[in-house]
């Protein structure tokens, strides 16, 4: 039992650092994918005066 709850472990830490290091090492890799959206969006408000 205490063997499996040490590769939980050992698989969730390897996970985080998983992702830390895509989120870093991601957009050098994959620009496209953290690219912010190049278009500009206008719509209407309409606001409400009491």
């Amino acid at each position: 039992m205490w063997r499996l709850i040490k590769v939980l472990f050992f698989l969730i830490v390897l996970g985080g650092v998983g992702l830390i290091a895509y989120a870093y090492v991601g957009p050098l890799f994959f620009p496209g994918d953290f690219a912010a959206p190049t278009q500009e969006v206008t719509r209407p408000v309409t606001l409400e005066t009491e």
